[in-house]
């Protein structure tokens, strides 16, 4: 879908000067949007063919001013082309900037998406970045490019064009050409959210097209292991030593709620001792989004760490095979053991925030920093409470309205 491009003169016989002679403008048109500008000479009226947008006749006057236009007809012609070329897009506005020494480059979405998303790749090589958050913005961009050459058939486009317009529209490609849901839609916009943020904080982009947008993930029950499962899973014997291997890191997760990605990087200066109650804690700040988590060290992953001392590569904490080694491994041993659950790696931090901390009584506020989130609104989607819980906190409030004078009193 090309533009359409057309320059048109005229007289501006409104004005006339002392002399006479009228100032000639030029009208920009590109896809409906209108911009002037001045051809900065002047003619007699009589003498232009308002039809033609020209001069008429064979006079030296008319010569010369035909001579003129046809130079800035050209130069217009160039610098549309140019524009075309360079960024993909094109306003009536940008043409005559161009045209008259004032041509700013604007910036656009996929150039400070791309830049973003090099500095990010640095930082994951640095090791302060997640790689599977490097993936996702790669993915994210991928999916603008494709989306901007779909519905605009355009290589880029320019933030100062992005409105509200552009962000529903980006939804429905991805609901319907995609066949993404809205989690997976929730999820894709948090990249884009995060480059129009880029974009307003540097004066790039004045309107925030987020403005009255939302969109929730749809709620899910997050699975987790109860008490009788974990202990199906540790009592399991396996012939296999990458089997036995695989069990005790899931069952080290789900006594500390690690990520996978936070267990592989571990290292042993993230074990330590520094607290006045000189128990043993793991402090590390997690490659997801580089927040500090602080979790003690309890008794089975005490155990663990005791298990594979020295085992691990260099200055590695444990012995961690690869991520996909692990998860085929895992499905493994689960159905050894006879757990029926479809289980993930990620169930175990689900686990360790149930089953481990809130039915024991941990608060969240403290449960929120041993899982290293940013806001307790996420560590509430990891939390559940469970019937053992639930059974507790009613007997616990049971016996104390039984100890309140005035509810024993109360007769019916």
């Amino acid at each position: 879908m090309r533009s359409t491009f057309n320059v048109l003169f005229y007289v501006k016989k409104n004005q006339p000067k002392k002399n006479g002679l009228c100032p000639v403008m030029g009208r920009i048109t590109i896809d409906g949007q209108i911009v002037q500008f001045s051809c900065k000479f002047d003619i007699d009226p009589k003498i232009w063919d308002v039809d033609a947008g020209r001069a008429s006749g064979r006079t030296e006057q008319a010569r010369e001013a035909n001579r003129l236009l046809d130079q800035i007809g050209a130069s217009l012609t160039k610098h549309y082309r140019e524009i075309v070329n360079r960024d993909g897009f094109v306003s009536a506005e940008k043409v005559k900037n161009a045209y008259l020494g004032m041509d700013m480059r604007y910036e656009t979405l996929l150039k400070v998406f791309e830049r973003h998303n090099e500095d990010f790749e640095k930082m994951y090589q640095a090791g302060s970045r997640s790689w599977r958050t490097l993936y996702k913005y790669q993915n994210v961009y991928k999916l603008l490019k494709e989306f901007i050459k779909y519905r605009y058939n355009r290589s880029d486009i320019a933030l100062k064009e992005i409105q509200p317009a552009f962000i529903t529209d980006f939804e429905l490609f991805l609901r319907t050409e995609k066949d993404c849901g809205s989690t997976t839609i929730w999820l894709y916009m948090m990249p884009l959210r995060r480059m129009i943020t880029t974009a307003i904080n540097n004066g790039w982009l004045q309107r925030d097209p987020f403005f009255e947008y939302s969109i929730a993930p749809d709620v899910k029950d997050r699975g987790y292991l109860t008490k009788e499962e974990i202990k199906m899973l540790m009592e399991a014997t396996y012939i296999k030593e990458d089997r036995t291997l695989v069990r005790d890191m899931f069952i080290f997760s789900c006594f500390t709620g690690f990520a996978f990605t936070d267990l592989y990087s571990m290292t042993i200066d993230n074990l330590q001792s520094s607290f006045d109650d000189k128990h043993k804690w793991l402090v590390k700040r997690r490659d997801k989004s580089n927040v500090a988590s602080t979790v003690p060290v309890l008794e089975i992953p005490l155990k663990i760490l005791e298990k594979y001392r020295g085992l691990a590569d260099g200055d590695k904490l444990l012995p961690v095979p690869c991520y996909d080694k692990a998860k085929v491994i895992l499905k493994d041993i689960v159905k050894q053991a006879g757990i029926e659950k479809n289980v993930t790696w990620h169930m175990s931090r689900h686990t360790y925030a149930t089953e481990i901390c809130l039915t024991n009584g941990v608060p969240i506020e403290s449960l929120a920093k041993m899982l290293g989130h940013k806001n307790i609104r996420t560590t509430q989607i990891y939390a559940k409470i469970t019937h053992e819980k639930l059974s507790r906190d009613a007997d616990l409030l049971a016996n104390r309205l039984n100890g309140i004078a005035e509810f024993k009193a109360a007769s019916f």
